[in-house]
């Protein structure tokens, strides 16, 4: 059973003490953390930045990771490894993310993984094209890497739609489990997506081809560009197996989920609850949080809800914000 640890309600109100003001003033100002420095990369609260940072230098880390002489301190003694989603890269996935975690004091690493050469386009590197297999074995020697240069003992997993997904198989399968802490994903899906009712479509395909005794064609046509796609499908062995033996979750892991309910690609969005788990619903946290599948990841309350994940014992409320589906969180001025 997945572990789990003390965790706010639902509602960030609930989790408020009130304080006479002088005693809070003097309780925050011995709190803020030495990251507030002037020397700290911003925190951009839209994709644009993670647009314009590919068109400078493709496929660079994103402002904020891969320092490989960070050390962990005290407080934050597990890495953050960042994995992107699918046909995203480090650059334009965690333009957001990772200058945020980097200035709480993380050490921030990311990886553009599953890259198939029949789909870069030089100015582009679209991953996790191929197989989720073959890619979190590309995970699990990126992870050795960070371990071996941090001295750390464990990683802590922040993912993003097939970024939530396919390090689970490195951690259940492939021995993941011993390296890693805390696992958050963001628009998860464990029990696939049934998008454009291509779940339905992909047993009606399968049934033909069997009948008739060759190849499922929409999959032969994708398998040279997109290996993982078929995978997402719900009913996929993929899928299956990942679930198989009680559920996703692995002992000794602490999950979080972060879910919206506006999302276009994971159908039904609900595919991200996973039992066991810490399961958020952004929209639950904040009404005015309309994001969807894309810009849920520069959402600052998914920030909130991640940095909460990581270090549970200094839960704060999460904020509230405007966030515009397709654009982020436009004119928000928080760090």
């Amino acid at each position: 059973m997945a572990r789990t640890g003390a965790r706010c309600p639902p509602r960030p109100d609930n989790c408020r003490v009130r304080l006479p003001a002088v005693v809070l003033g003097s309780l925050v100002a011995l709190a803020l953390p030495a990251f507030a420095s002037a020397d700290d990369p911003p925190v951009p609260w839209t994709a644009g930045e993670g647009i314009q940072a590919q068109a400078v230098q493709a496929d660079a880390p994103p402002a904020g990771a891969n320092d490989w002489d960070c050390e962990p301190t005290r407080r934050h003694r597990n890495p953050v490894v960042l994995v992107h989603g699918l046909a995203a890269n480090r650059t334009t996935n965690w333009s957001t993310m990772s200058p945020f975690l980097a200035n709480r004091g993380y050490c921030v690493y990311a990886l553009t993984y599953g890259v198939r050469e029949s789909v870069d386009l030089g100015f582009y590197q679209p991953g996790g094209m191929k197989r989720m297999q073959r890619s979190a074995r590309q995970l699990k020697r990126f992870v050795a890497r960070v371990l071996d240069a941090t001295g750390a003992r464990k990683v802590d997993i922040v993912g993003h739609s097939q970024g939530s997904l396919m390090p689970n198989h490195w951690v259940k399968f492939l021995g993941g489990a011993k390296g890693v802490d805390d696992y958050v994903g963001v628009t998860p899906l464990w029990d696939g997506t049934n998008l454009a009712a291509l779940g339905t479509l992909g047993e009606i395909n399968e049934a033909i081809s069997s009948a008739l005794g060759v190849p499922p064609l929409v999959y032969e046509v994708l398998e040279p560009y997109c290996a993982s796609c078929r995978q997402f499908v719900k009913g996929s062995p993929f899928i299956e197996r990942m679930s198989s033996g009680g559920g996703p979750a692995v002992d000794g892991v602490d999950y979080t989920m972060i879910m919206t309910r506006n999302d276009e690609l994971v159908v039904p969005y609900t595919s991200g609850w996973m039992p066991g788990a810490d399961n958020h619903i952004v929209q639950r946290e904040c009404a005015l949080d309309q994001s969807e599948h894309l810009s849920i990841i520069f959402d600052p309350v998914t920030a909130g809800l991640i940095q909460n994940a990581l270090d549970p014992k200094r839960a704060e409320p999460v904020p509230c914000t405007l966030v515009l589906p397709f654009v982020g969180a436009a004119g928000y001025e928080g760090a």
